[in-house]
């Protein structure tokens, strides 16, 4: 039997709610505490290193390319590691900022132990992607489908509820392998945060979270 994974390939469309983010930077002034997260070089070149969010690296790199061509003198560097590691290293004072998209919460912001401001930079949405071969149409999912699979209720891509929201369409005698982060994510909780709002089930007994038990 072949196994089919989720995400990958096609995004999921039709009655798919499409669920926006906002990236933060975390950002306090530069200060004795913390001189490795913002130094001048010997070259007189302002070093200004960030991580965090794998989701806002395209635009903040893009961003970042350009300051520094009309201000050669700053380089700001960003490591593409995650929120949740983006959190950690700036509350560790190893970066000067961090992206995360979910703000700090009121344990994370006292364990920074200074001042943090919280700064919307870009939005953007989080859909599941689906791999199925053989199946050319758009397959459409409702919210509490969707819900389903991730809960493991759903696991045949011919089960009765997707068939219903795809009528004619030929679906296959297998395997749903959901795919899912591992790590502490922003987006995780962003879409753990819709599920939560789609099925009482999912809020109930998963909830939203960074890092959360995948049923």
């Amino acid at each position: 039997m072949r196994t089919q994974r989720i995400p990958r390939g096609r995004r999921a469309t039709g009655a798919l709610a499409i669920v926006s983010l906002a990236v933060f930077a975390l950002m306090a002034g530069c200060s004795n505490q913390h001189p490795g997260s913002a130094a001048v070089s010997s070259t007189g070149t302002l070093q200004i290193a960030g991580a965090g969010s794998t989701f806002g690296y395209p635009i903040y790199s893009k961003w970042f390319g350009d300051y520094n061509k009309l201000h050669p003198t700053i380089q700001i560097s960003y490591n593409s590691i995650g929120s949740g590691a983006g959190v950690q290293q700036f509350t560790a004072g190893t970066v000067f900022f961090g992206a995360t998209d979910v703000p700090m919460t009121e344990m994370q912001l006292q364990a920074a132990g200074r001042p943090v401001l919280h700064l919307p930079t870009v939005i953007g949405g989080v859909v599941p992607i689906y791999n199925v071969p053989g199946i050319t149409a758009s397959l459409k999912f409702t919210g509490q489908v969707l819900a389903n699979i991730f809960l493991g209720h759903i696991t045949k891509w011919n089960d009765p509820a997707i068939a219903a929201v795809n009528p004619g369409v030929g679906l296959p005698d297998t395997d749903i392998l959901v795919v899912h982060r591992s790590d502490g994510s922003g987006t995780t909780a962003i879409w753990a945060d819709y599920l939560s709002k789609v099925s009482p089930e999912w809020k109930q007994n998963v909830g939203v979270s960074t890092a959360i038990h995948w049923p």
